[in-house]
């Protein structure tokens, strides 16, 4: 068996599609946070953002929340947002988006589930992920839809 057949070999059973497949992954991991790679984001950086707004009179006492917005998104779209927003390398960005989509400040376990269901459908979504592939075309999808 000569050396080419031995490459084909290897690729033809799926090999090469699977480790094409594993590199996506990963990288998909590294963009949303799940998976901490070393020499990527160099520093440590820590938000804390407090937002509350009262009103009293009277009669009246009111809350306002900014999150009201994500009923109306679909799951879909939560995660064409989420997705796009990691692509931007942009933490202020991903931080409204992560509001916008009703995880709060991003360290719940509302959060952790949400990129559980974020990787599933990451894989069923590789051609629109492919679609956002660089911080630009990922900014301009942001600023399309994330006042939808």
């Amino acid at each position: 068996m000569t050396k080419n057949q031995k490459i084909a070999l290897g690729c033809g059973g799926g090999g090469c599609l699977g480790l094409i497949l594993l590199v996506i992954v990963c990288a998909v991991l590294i963009v949303s946070g799940v998976i901490k790679a070393p020499g990527i984001y160099s520093s440590n950086r820590n938000y804390n953002y407090n937002y509350n707004s009262n009103s009293n009179s009277a009669n009246d006492n009111q809350n306002s929340n900014s999150d009201s917005s994500s009923s109306s998104m679909t799951e879909d779209d939560k995660h064409k947002l989420y997705q796009a927003a990691g692509m931007t390398k942009d933490n202020l960005l991903m931080l409204r988006v992560i509001r916008k989509i009703g995880l709060g400040d991003g360290t719940g376990t509302d959060h952790q589930e949400f990129i559980k269901e974020h990787f599933a459908w990451a894989m069923k979504n590789l051609t629109f992920i492919q679609s956002v592939n660089t911080p630009e075309t990922a900014k301009a999808y942001v600023g399309a839809h994330i006042d939808d």
